[in-house]
């Protein structure tokens, strides 16, 4: 299809320069043709202007936009420009009126010599999208050259003897000019002994002979002098003259022969410089000088007389110089075989010049966009390109292709040019640069080859949202931290490149246990780094985790969270609290052992905690005073205090205890508990040591009162003790609970044969706790309590509050030990209602 629209165009090319050959006489006529070829990308159109030779810079050529249906505003955006091959740029285009004009002089002989129809081309290029518009300038001829004769002067010996009609070779004028311009006839003056003929030959050249018509006389006129005048057919005529001076001689009856009228050969375009082409031959019938045959070129252009040498003697024409199969591949020479008397012949030899593939491809870029979004879609056109090559037939055929292994195909859009485009989605993060080579290669034996490498950059596009260095972070902070404190560091990276990888961080907004998360941490939104916003509180918040999220710049911008887990680590910041026994400042606590006391006999446990976890919640506890070292010792890890050896009637009443509880934290924090220890083995003789450390307040003398007072209030725990005993008889299955009205801790009691599970920390054993407390007890002055079965008295000498006793977490089991235990409860009950009465009637009296 392509074939067929190329000869339907040059047609109409012939059929427009013979109209334009018949309206030559005009000053110069502008004609115009289109021919447009649309392809997948890129538009393609031929325009065709004619124009003559030596027309003033700034000429008008043709209005290219107007007849190419383009837009003014189209051409200046699209930066339409002409683009030549290599050559001198003789047009140029003005983008503001869409015209073609004259950007240079042009010699129509210059540039195509002696060839008609004489025609330059460049392209016409816009882009975005891509318009390519091949542009053929057609240049006729004017009458700018007269015709020029190589000689000024021309000299010829003639014999007298030379018959009628013998035929003298001239050297013809030259005429750059073609057409009606160049030569149209020559003619002789005078014309009395020689006439001329005029003959064409089948390159279109003419050559010229001087017929003698006369017969000559030495002895009557030894010179003649002749002038021929060369006159071309341009308007107005110019003409060219040369003078021939005929020298007439002596006889000499035999002119040379040529062997043959025609000489045809060939050479090769690479034959070096002296490879001898052809020999030509004469023959001359006469002997001697008349017969000695010289040889010359009768006509020769410059071009031929600067490339092939003759030798006068033998004939042999010789290469002087390179030939060019591209510039004139048939020469034409004619040879004048001329003897000594004067006498000559003509013939002519044609030389064909072979092709060779001494010309290497040509690429040219006609348009190129070195950069290109990664986004870009397949067939994406990146480059024009127009190769050439300027040897024929399989020498100038051209292969193009590029490098392998890359997103790109190169294919052909119109005779010799051919588009570059994207063959797969390109992505900038896998490779951001490109080197495409272009290889070229002919079809000649053997090929040439060119390449262009082409440098393409992709650019970014945000395709790539943020990705953190790590899937979640967990860290740890230490309480008690200051605020502002960077706890740690996220970082997030962007495979993208520029503002699409600039990242910012933030926090979501959330609530983290009814507090906003920025009451809590906050995030550099540069950096990543997280700081905490205020001190945190182990014993209030252990652990806590919240998302971070990083998102980039682009546009639309990415982005992607990350879970960030911040345990919080325990600091030895709380001092261990006691919890038994509780210390009141107005009271005075006692526990009691009797002098029977073996040794390691349990006097009493303190007990404590601490609110911290860990080591800093491990407890030890030591016995700091006391006033015999040597009698009770306490359990670094239990605090149970016993006795260290047997209790001797020397031994004190009054013992007085110090005891430090210590946590393990660094530093340490610890509590101090003072017990009161009571060694005797009746009541009375605790009550009367013991009223000494009250502060010497005195009884009122109303003993009657405080009788009373005491019976009710033994009558009342008697009755109350009887009340438990059937109770626990009755309702064994069940558990009590003792009734507080104070906040004391509640330490349940285990009975010896049960096992002691689940229990941490410092208490590792389980016990039982019976207390008896008078009417808020928090003020209360006087405490009755027990600890695995033993007496413990708590006195207040004033008695002026009624004592109440209530039970709490205490569990019943039917075995003989607690059995025992309410017996000895019993008995206890009896002692103390008969000791009080036995006190109150020695007050008395």
């Amino acid at each position: 299809m392509k074939q067929l629209l190329r000869m339907i165009f040059l047609r109409l090319l012939r059929n427009l320069h013979n109209q334009w050959m018949v309206s030559a006489h005009s000053k110069w006529q502008f004609v115009l043709f289109i021919l447009c070829v649309y392809g997948a990308d890129v538009v393609y159109c031929n325009a065709r202007y004619s124009i003559p030779e030596e027309m003033p810079e700034g000429s008008f050529v043709g209005n290219i936009a107007k007849d190419l249906g383009i837009e003014i505003s189209r051409l200046i955006s699209g930066k339409a420009r002409v683009v030549t091959k290599g050559g001198r740029q003789y047009v140029d285009l003005r983008r503001d009126k869409g015209t073609l004009v004259v950007k240079e002089r042009i010699d129509r002989e210059e540039l195509c010599k002696q060839m008609t129809p004489c025609s330059f081309s460049f392209d016409l290029i816009v882009e975005n999208p891509i318009q390519l518009h091949r542009v053929t300038i057609e240049v006729y001829d004017i009458n700018d050259n007269a015709p020029l004769f190589p000689k000024e002067n021309v000299n010829l010996n003639i014999t007298e003897n030379a018959v009628l009609g013998a035929r003298f070779p001239l050297d013809s004028a030259i005429d750059t000019d073609v057409g009606l311009n160049g030569i149209q006839s020559y003619k002789l003056h005078p014309t009395d002994n020689f006439k001329l003929e005029v003959h064409s030959q089948t390159d279109g050249n003419k050559y010229i002979e001087m017929v003698l018509q006369r017969e000559l006389d030495r002895e009557e006129r030894g010179e003649i002098q002749l002038v021929l005048v060369a006159t071309d057919g341009g308007s107005p005529q110019k003409s060219g003259t040369v003078k021939i001076y005929v020298t007439v001689l002596d006889a000499n009856d035999n002119a040379p022969v040529c062997k043959q009228s025609v000489f045809k050969t060939e050479v090769r375009e690479n034959a070096p410089a002296g490879t001898v082409i052809g020999t030509i031959s004469a023959a001359d019938a006469d002997e001697g000088v008349n017969g000695h045959v010289s040889y010359s070129f009768a006509v020769a252009s410059k071009e031929a007389s600067e490339l092939f040498g003759m030798s006068s003697d033998t004939g042999e024409i010789r290469l002087l110089n390179n030939l060019d199969y591209e510039s004139q591949n048939r020469f034409q020479l004619n040879i004048n075989a001329r003897d000594k008397g004067g006498l000559s012949d003509t013939c002519k030899i044609v030389i064909d010049v072979i092709d060779e593939n001494d010309n290497s491809p040509t690429i040219q870029l006609m348009s190129f966009s070195n950069t290109l979004p990664e986004n870009s879609p397949v067939g994406t056109t990146i480059a024009v390109i127009n190769l050439e090559d300027a040897d024929s037939g399989k020498n100038g055929l051209v292969q193009c292709s590029i490098n392998k292994n890359i997103p790109f195909k190169i294919e052909s859009s119109l005779a010799e040019y051919y588009t570059l485009v994207t063959d797969d989605m390109l992505d900038r993060e896998s490779l951001a640069e490109y080197n495409v080579t272009i290889l070229v290669s002919d079809q000649g034996s053997p090929p040439r080859h060119a390449n262009k490498t082409l440098n393409l950059k992709v650019s970014d596009v945000n395709d790539n949202p943020p990705k953190f260095e790590f899937e979640e972070y967990k860290t740890f902070v230490s309480e008690n931290n200051f605020p502002g404190l960077t706890i740690l560091t996220v970082k997030a990276n962007d495979a993208d490149w520029g503002p699409n990888a600039q990242l910012t961080y933030f926090l979501k907004d959330e609530d983290m246990r009814g507090a906003p998360l920025s009451s809590l941490v906050s995030v550099d939104s540069l950096t990543g780094s997280i700081h905490a916003v205020k001190s945190f509180d182990f014993e209030q918040l252990k652990s806590f985790a919240f998302n971070v999220t990083a998102r980039d710049g682009g546009s639309p911008p990415m982005s992607s969270e990350v879970t960030i887990t911040i345990n919080i680590q325990d600091q030895n910041d709380n001092a261990p609290q006691v919890l038994y026994p509780v210390q009141t400042g107005a009271s005075v606590v006692a526990e009691i052992v009797p002098r029977a006391a073996e040794v390691g006999y349990l006097v009493t446990k303190v007990v404590a905690v601490d609110v911290d976890s860990g080591q800093n919640a491990w407890l030890s506890y030591k016995l700091q005073k006391a006033t015999d070292r040597a009698l009770f010792e306490v359990g670094l890890q239990n605090g149970e205090i016993r006795t260290v050896r047997q209790v001797t009637d020397k031994d004190a009443v009054k013992q007085k205890l110090t005891v430090v509880v210590e946590d393990n934290g660094h530093p340490s924090r610890s509590a101090v508990v003072s017990i009161n220890v009571a060694v005797a083995d009746s009541f009375p003789e605790v009550l009367s040591e013991f009223t000494d450390f009250t502060n010497g307040k005195q009884y009122d003398e109303n003993l009657t009162f405080y009788l009373v007072l005491a019976l009710a209030a033994v009558s009342f725990l008697f009755i109350t003790c009887v009340v438990v005993i059937i109770s626990v008889k009755i309702y064994r299955w069940r558990q009590s609970r003792f009734l507080y009205q104070s906040n004391l801790p509640v330490i349940p009691y285990y009975p010896s044969h049960y096992a002691d599970t689940g229990v941490t920390g410092t208490l590792p054993h389980g016990y039982n706790y019976e207390v008896c407390m008078t009417t808020d007890s928090r003020k209360s002055d006087c405490k009755f309590s027990t600890l695995g079965g033993k007496n413990v008295l708590v006195v207040d000498p004033s008695f002026t509050e009624t004592i109440q006793c209530s039970m709490k977490d205490t569990h019943f089991v039917e075995d003989p030990e607690s059995a025992e235990m309410v017996r000895s409860l019993v008995l206890k009950t009896s002692g103390v209602f008969l000791f009080f009465i036995l006190v109150f009637f020695k007050k008395g009296c």
